[in-house]
């Protein structure tokens, strides 16, 4: 089958959305399909542009009216997928209905080209608080039309619980993991110093303020001199985590209060080596903390699989089915509540896990087996390579 992976933005190979966009177009692949890749983005001249397989099959031109443009033409997927007799559209959805992807989908319906909708995040209008006041009328209009948007799909693919979302069914999956591309960890041997790391491109919902501020209080109690808790964040930090929002408290604010400064290192991005490297000073790392700020009380996020795949322990507030109930996880409440530091010291220093032994838990979870549930669930028969 010819299937097409539609995005509505480009590929940075250190974002982590990537990565996982990647693994799944792989993850469609290795069930025997034919897979090109939609993206958008500006071509080496500044002209907006989208691509299938980094031909340009649309030139919108340059400044706001070619970004303007992208938005009403779509009649070139429309064509490629007529031209090139695609049988599939598989669409990551980027809160972004309108008319004019209604009108797209309506039509490609019509041709007789199946499609589905990812939704990566399920509920998400909670994460827009996070935003800049302007992404707001983009989530009025996602609003206004994403039902009938939805309509337009076979179904929806979610990695949540929900069975219907904007009354479309669903295809409930979980996050797979790229067993190819993430190393398994080697710890190095640090008896007195508990190194963590969180991994993100941080927003609220990670609540690495709730750590940071557990982190403050085991400091205050003359802890942190017998067994030394440093964390390493891997990730972006805009100024609202940092310095604090009406949505969390700051990073900044809570470091300089305790004064724990020389105990939390910010890498900033960092992918390939580098990022190795800090894994393998870490032993255990740190999931998200407050979904419950976005209203995500249930969800199944790619970060816990990392991990896992890695074969670090880790902690997270979340219900994931996948996890919930493993030895080498540790749960917290989804709450506002600090951190207990004492806890993560005692959960590290009592249970022994090889990393080989936590990344066989996951083996079923790779993304050819959850792509090929996809796949399962519309009928679609695939072929081994």
């Amino acid at each position: 089958m010819k299937i097409l992976f539609l995005t509505y933005h480009g590929f940075n190979p250190a974002s982590g959305i990537t990565k996982k966009m990647l693994a799944q177009i792989e993850g469609l692949r290795q069930n025997g399909h034919e897979v090109h890749v939609c993206t958008y983005d500006t071509d080496e001249f500044g002209n907006h542009c989208r691509f299938v397989d980094d031909k340009i099959i649309c030139n919108y031109g340059r400044g706001y009216l070619g970004s303007l443009r992208q938005r009403f033409g779509w009649d070139c997927v429309y064509d490629y997928c007529k031209r090139n007799q695609v049988e599939l559209v598989y669409a990551r959805s980027f809160m972004n209905a309108s008319p004019m992807l209604i009108s797209l989908f309506r039509r490609l319906r019509e041709a007789g080209v199946r499609s589905v909708m990812e939704i990566p995040t399920y509920p998400y209008d909670k994460e827009f608080e996070a935003l800049p006041l302007s992404y707001r009328p983009g989530l009025w209009l996602d609003k206004c039309f994403r039902h009938q948007l939805a309509a337009q799909n076979e179904a929806i693919v979610t990695f949540s619980d929900e069975e219907v979302i904007f009354g479309q069914r669903t295809i409930r999956i979980s996050n797979g993991v790229d067993f190819d591309n993430i190393p398994l960890h080697k710890p190095k041997v640090n008896n007195r110093e508990l190194h963590l790391i969180g991994v993100a491109e941080v927003h609220p919902w990670h609540g690495f303020d709730r750590l940071l501020e557990g982190m403050g209080r085991y400091h205050m109690n003359g802890d942190m001199e017998l067994r030394p808790v440093v964390f390493h964040i891997v990730g972006n930090v805009d100024d609202p985590e940092m310095y604090g929002s009406h949505l969390a408290p700051g990073f900044a604010p809570i470091i300089q209060k305790y004064g724990i400064g020389k105990y939390v290192v910010f890498h900033g991005k960092q992918f390939g080596k580098n990022l190795d490297d800090i894994f393998n000073q870490c032993s255990f790392a740190v999931g998200s903390l407050a979904r419950h700020r976005s209203g995500v009380y249930r969800l199944k996020t790619l970060k816990n699989r990392e991990y896992a795949t890695r074969g670090l322990p880790f902690i997270y507030s979340e219900e994931d089915s996948d996890f919930d109930g493993q030895p080498y996880v540790l749960k917290v409440p989804a709450d506002e509540s600090p951190i207990d530091i004492g806890t993560i010291v005692s959960f590290a220093d009592n249970h022994q896990f090889r990393p080989e032994e936590i990344r066989a838990t996951v083996k079923h979870i790779s993304w050819k087996i959850q792509m090929g549930k996809v796949l399962e669930s519309l009928n679609i028969q695939g072929k081994e390579l």
